[in-house]
């Protein structure tokens, strides 16, 4: 039985962090794992940049808030659930996602959850598990699910190279030339359509 296992921001909705850069017009905050693929020295930076600024949780649940999904997202994401069962493999938070989620219709996501100072500042955070994509789908091949899995960002290629079949979908330049053995979509349907056709080509 095929399970799709996707990214979220880059592919379903904008990225937070650049979104939330936008509006506070601080640039350092443009950067995510498609520019830095060491998770946790991106945190770091992201963190000490909101205390830097005396920026909270609460100023980036505002502009969370306002989020809407990539066009044609929802529409995607709906016709996929209807085919296989999906989940969403995110480093985003908790604290981030729910917003999101009801407007994607409540999807399934597995994400991490942000450690906080009594005033609301962001002081740390905690993953699920280390490098928690890759043993995600790993533990569902573990449980006789075949993964169908796809993203935009280094911290996806691991889940990507362990599925059954992955793609990437609208990846940086440079991601793309590197990993050019991953076929790369850009578009939902074609995307879609690739998946449909591999199930339906090896059965549920």
């Amino acid at each position: 039985m095929y399970l799709s296992c996707l990214d979220l921001e880059g592919v379903l909705v904008p990225e937070i962090w650049i979104s939330f850069a936008e509006e506070t017009g601080i640039r350092e905050l443009r950067l995510t794992t498609r520019d830095i693929s060491d998770y946790d020295a991106l945190m770091k930076k992201r963190i000490g940049i909101l205390r830097d600024h005396g920026l909270k949780l609460k100023d980036i649940q505002n502009t969370i808030e306002k989020i809407e999904p990539l066009p044609g997202a929802k529409s995607f994401l709906d016709k996929l659930r209807a085919l296989n069962q999906a989940i969403i493999l995110s480093d985003t938070f908790v604290e981030f996602a729910k917003p999101l989620m009801v407007k994607l219709g409540m999807p399934v996501i597995f994400c991490n959850s942000l450690e906080l100072s009594e005033d609301g500042y962001i002081t740390g955070y905690r993953l699920r598990q280390a490098n928690g994509k890759f043993h995600a789908v790993k533990a569902l091949q573990s449980i006789g699910f075949k993964v169908i899995a796809f993203g935009d960002s280094f911290n996806d290629l691991d889940m990507i190279k362990q599925a059954e079949t992955g793609f990437l979908f609208r990846p940086p330049k440079l991601i793309e030339e590197e990993y050019s053995h991953i076929k790369s979509h850009t578009d939902y349907d074609a995307l879609y359509k690739d998946i449909e056709r591999l199930i339906t080509a090896n059965g549920n």
